[in-house]
């Protein structure tokens, strides 16, 4: 099929969201579809194309497919980015379009185009709500991909909508398990990475993505100065929020916190294997991109990165990830409890075959999740009505 993906936010960007998009391109790609990517570009003028070499490494992708950017005012709030996008689609003749941005979605449902429309969250605002049931009573809609049974539960909650297959789908992020076969050992890993030379024998934990509030970095900055013997790598994270933890890091004079700022996907495979515990210690209350509070439906990517990864995980026990995570595959904490991350960090420390054994696990369970097998879900019948 001709599948038009509508990107919500500009490409390439380091939002998690940009980055979803780009993978689930590349995993329709990769089942033979025809896939055509349009993204928004903020200034009329800026209509430099960004070679596909600088954005294969920044999303860490490895089948090319045509990206097409768009005129968006931001006065408009993406409503003339999504009428272009929607014209854009249909000149092609797309025979689907998917996407996560509702006003692109609500346009081609009603135009009667074949639609998906993926959420994250419960609609916005006064006018969000309007748009989300626009676009299931517009004649195009054909399904609904919802990142959480979370998230279901509160839009039949919230909605009085009716959440039932096929119609609506209820998918997980995932991951590139191509891109995590065949990893080094820990201590190889960080004798390849120079940041990390002349600590291969330092026991280390990590913790990779953004660090927006509610993400744990104050907490990992706590379990650093309680233990000075294990390196804490921090990779990822926006300038400000980087400067922000540095500076904790330089008060209380830790030298052992390694903050490394953007990486891109292409190399994030490398640091999550050069670490021997995987930390993700969501709060209850924990910011998106766009500030908003995501803790009650998160699927963070890192989450099946760290799966894949095959390294003892240190999460928090939140409702929304006990859809992925259980004992067996995770030690779970409350995020409040610095003491029971503090006793559960050092008694895996202290327990090599504990840690193998979860990490046995957390891969095998991560073969569930990969980006294929979603976008796979994700079409699931829709091709058959094409034809």
């Amino acid at each position: 099929m001709k599948v038009a993906v509508v990107a919500p936010t500009p490409i390439p960007a380091r939002t998690a969201n940009s980055l979803q998009v780009m993978k689930m391109s590349q995993a329709l790609a990769s089942l033979g579809h025809e896939v055509r990517v349009a993204s928004p570009v903020d200034q009329p003028t800026d209509t430099a194309k960004h070679g596909w070499q600088e954005l294969a490494r920044h999303y860490g992708l490895q089948q090319a497919f045509p990206i097409e950017w768009l005129p968006a005012n931001p006065r408009f709030r993406r409503y003339d980015y999504a009428v272009r996008a929607v014209a854009w689609a249909r000149q092609w003749q797309a025979d689907i379009l998917y996407t996560r941005l509702p006003q692109a979605a609500t346009l081609s449902s009603l135009l009667g185009d074949r639609t998906i429309l993926e959420t994250h969250d419960l609609p916005q605002g006064r006018i969000g709500p309007w748009i989300f049931r626009l676009f299931l009573k517009g004649g195009g809609a054909r399904r609904l991909v919802v990142i959480t049974r979370s998230l279901a539960a509160s839009l039949e909650r919230e909605m009085g909508l009716s959440m039932s297959p096929p119609f609506t789908i209820i998918a997980a992020d995932g991951v590139d398990l191509t891109r995590y076969a065949n990893l080094p050992s820990a201590s190889e890993a960080r004798s390849r990475l120079e940041m990390l030379q002349g600590r291969q024998s330092c026991f280390t934990a990590g913790y990779t993505g953004h660090l927006y509030a509610g993400r744990g970095g104050d907490l990992i900055i706590e379990l650093a100065a309680r233990y000075p013997d294990i390196t804490f790598l921090l990779a990822g994270g926006d300038p400000p929020d980087v400067a922000r933890l540095q500076a904790q890091t330089d008060t209380r004079q830790l030298d052992n916190v390694l903050l490394t700022g953007f990486i891109p996907n292409a190399d994030l495979p490398l640091y999550q294997a050069a670490c021997d515990i995987l930390l993700m210690p969501y709060q209850k209350h924990v910011a998106a991109s766009s500030g908003g509070d995501i803790a009650a439906y998160l699927s963070p990517m890192k989450l099946f990165e760290y799966l894949a990864c095959g390294r003892a995980i240190l999460s928090s026990d939140l409702p929304v990830l006990r859809e992925v995570l259980n004992p067996a595959n995770a030690v779970l904490l409350d995020p409040e409890d610095i003491d029971g991350w503090t006793a559960a960090l050092r008694a895996l420390q202290n327990d090599k075959q504990r840690r193998e054994i979860l990490g046995e696990q957390a891969r095998r369970d991560a073969s569930s999740y990969t980006w294929e097998a979603r976008a796979r879900t994700i079409l699931a019948g829709l091709e058959a009505s094409h034809a």
